[in-house]
This record gives structure tokens, C-alpha cells and sequence, in this order.
């Protein structure tokens, strides 16, 4: 199973967003999942309330610098990041993803957590500069 899928299969165990896309790369950050569940608490649904970033972009980001922190500069990748996933999904804030004020869901969450980690797993995988 890819880690994307293993990340929607998290998030229908009842994780949110953002801990769903943390325990799909639980293996890479030598943390355990119960670290990684606390640390995603608070970013699901838009960082609680929907107005702020969407939480599988909030996970996706601290998966990157989990690993990469400390090999150079991350915000480069971080910025690579956040703009694949507005491009894909229409936009980095909830609210916007959900439609919540125009009615137009631009992108599902199921989808939102497959293409930040198919995303982060392709900066993961780029060679170091």
C-alpha cells in the first residue's frame, strides 16, 4: 500500500487530516504514533475551526521538517510543497477547500490527505541540491 493510501485508510480509523498524513510517515521520524497523533490534535478541520491551513498540508510540511531539518535549508521545499498542493487542490485553506462560505467543495479531505502525501513523498524523494 503506498503511503497515500495508507494515509486515507488512517484518516477512515478516525484521524484527522493532519494525523492521518503524520502516521503514514510515522517510520521516517523515529517518533511514535501516539507523539505524532498529539502533535496532529490540534490541526485537523483547518487547524480547528476550518478558517486556517488545510491539515493534511500542516502534516505534510511537518513530516518535511522532521526529516530534512538539519541536511540545509527546508523552507525552499516547504514553499515547493505548498504550492503543489494549492495547484492540486485549489487552494491551502480549509475554509476554501470546503467551500464553507461559497458552497464548492474544491476538494475532498480523502483527497486532500492522498495528494499531500503522494506530494510529500515526491519532495521526499527529490535529490539533495
Amino acid at each position: 500500500m503506498s503511503r497515500s493510501e495508507n494515509a486515507v485508510a488512517l484518516m477512515r480509523e478516525k484521524n484527522n487530516c493532519c494525523q492521518s498524513v503524520l502516521l503514514a510517515f510515522a517510520d521516517l521520524t523515529g517518533l511514535s504514533p501516539d507523539v505524532l497523533k498529539k502533535i496532529g490534535a490540534p490541526f485537523g478541520g483547518g487547524m480547528g475551526c476550518m478558517e486556517g491551513t488545510c491539515g493534511a498540508l500542516c502534516g505534510a510540511e511537518t513530516i518535511l521538517g522532521l526529516v530534512k531539518a538539519g541536511d540545509g535549508p527546508v523552507r525552499g521545499d516547504a514553499a515547493a510543497l505548498h504550492r503543489a498542493f494549492t495547484a492540486k487542490c485549489g487552494s491551502s485553506l480549509c475554509k476554501e477547500i470546503k467551500g464553507r462560505d461559497t458552497g464548492k467543495v474544491l476538494c475532498s479531505c480523502p483527497d486532500c490527505v492522498r495528494y499531500a502525501a503522494d506530494l510529500l513523498d515526491a519532495v521526499l524523494a527529490a535529490p539533495k541540491e
